[in-house]
């Protein structure tokens, strides 16, 4: 008998909310789509997954089926609070369990994101818009420009700040992007994730979520930036600047780390605290706000390694591609030295003579690239890699892309300016490694 007659027989399917008795041990949970003809599976009450063989269950009942219905939720707003609009794009901090895929996918609709921390109301009065509802990883240059669009046309109205709900996993690009396409922004604009989704106990996104809002109606801030967890614990949520942060874990709470920098802020809603890490943030100013959001399509990153082939450089010059971020190892370096790797070399130069921008980052993650230490890197230096300082990786690619897309004829020169706090002209030693 396979998992669809066994669950036939017992009048269950996808959805119903069972008990079963496997190797003496009792499991409640909804049944979910098996992923074997001779396996059950549930998504117990913890969130998490579980398998069960068929010829181990000695018992199964079924006790009803989730409600799938849509519910309708008014939301009663305060008037006279300080106004914060919410954008939702998806991901794990807006979803909810889908039953019939037996996983999680980006289904809330605003008002749910809202529902899910009724104390936010007491703090602002929310509006809500969603812009679009994917998972993160499959964000591409065209949502960056309608984020941007939707951040700037915000930014003329008399919003307090602006939330932006956003999966992790490329979250940091997305505040990158927008540190750069939207100049001098007025406001506070908090990109704000989860790690674990609403259906999970362990979830964090009603504790990113408020303290987001509690820090937008109380802070002096204006500019783009990222609220997470700062430890594995509720509580504490810091504020990270958009361009130097990276995720730096799968699944735990406190994934997201400043690189070469620390955090803008520290809060905690619960005990009315916002301590400022930072003397130098960015504040509101006079200067106009501006909508630069073009992105070059054709700009690559790409990791080096040992054994590199010169054709993989030469597939960026026969693709005609504009740009191309190199992950070096250590300082900067590439294998273009001894004699088995000076074709990747040649690649490299025949690349940057045919027009392309190249930009030298480190894998390293902590620290910066130099071009003079090693004759190698002076070598990669003088046909005309460009040393990105301690900017990451990350951030390098999506600054190069919009480099290219805003004034391509200046884009090497505007690289090498410091718009958005993406590097450091020096890199302190005293930044804690993670």
């Amino acid at each position: 008998m396979d998992a669809d007659s066994f669950l036939k027989k017992h009048k269950l399917s996808s959805g119903s909310k069972v008990e079963l008795i496997s190797k003496g041990e009792t499991f409640s949970g909804v049944l979910i789509p098996s992923l074997s003809p001779e396996t059950v599976q549930l998504k117990l009450s913890s969130g998490y997954n579980a398998g069960f063989k068929l010829s181990e269950i000695t018992s199964i009942k079924g006790f009803g089926e989730i409600k799938k219905e849509k519910t309708e939720l008014k939301i009663i707003q305060k008037k006279g609070l300080p106004k914060i609009l919410v954008l939702h794009t998806g991901g794990t901090i807006a979803s909810k369990v889908d039953y019939s895929l037996g996983g999680v996918t980006a289904s809330f609709a605003p008002e749910d994101l809202i529902a899910l921390v009724p104390e936010i109301t007491e703090l602002a009065e929310i509006e809500a818009k969603q812009i679009s509802n994917i998972m993160s990883e499959d964000m591409t240059f065209n949502y960056y420009k309608k984020i941007s669009k939707e951040l700037f046309e915000a930014m003329q109205k008399k919003y307090k700040g602006i939330i932006v709900a956003h999966g992790t996993d490329t979250l940091a690009y997305s505040s990158a992007a927008m540190s750069f396409a939207v100049e001098n922004a007025g406001m506070p604009v908090l990109f704000v994730g989860s790690q674990r989704s609403p259906d999970r106990p362990s979830t964090d996104a009603a504790e990113n979520l408020l303290n987001a809002v509690y820090f937008i109606s109380k802070t002096d801030f204006a500019g783009i930036a990222i609220c997470m967890h700062e430890t594995i614990s509720d509580g504490n949520a810091v504020i990270l600047s958009g361009t130097k942060t990276r995720k730096m874990h799968t699944s735990r709470r406190d994934a997201f780390k400043p690189i070469n920098d620390i955090p803008i802020a520290r809060v905690n809603y619960h005990k009315n605290l916002i301590e400022y890490l930072k003397n130098n943030y960015s504040k509101k100013s006079n200067k106009k706000t501006e909508l630069k959001n073009k992105f070059e399509e054709k700009i690559a990153l790409m990791k080096l390694r040992p054994n590199l082939l010169p054709e993989e450089i030469d597939f960026y010059r026969k693709q005609k591609y504009k740009g191309l971020i190199l992950e070096g190892t250590g300082m900067g370096h590439a294998p273009s030295n001894v004699k088995e790797n000076l074709s990747n070399y040649e690649a490299l130069k025949k690349l940057i003579n045919s027009g392309t921008i190249v930009v030298m980052t480190s894998q390293c993650i902590y620290g910066r690239v130099y071009s003079e230490v090693y004759t190698n890197l002076r070598r990669l230096a003088e046909i005309g890699v460009i040393f990105a300082e301690d900017m990451l990786p990350e951030t390098a690619f999506i600054k190069l892309s919009w480099c290219l897309g805003n004034n391509p004829k200046k884009a090497k020169e505007i690289f090498l300016q410091n718009i958005a706090g993406e590097f450091n002209e020096r890199t302190p030693y005293e930044f804690k490694v993670e």
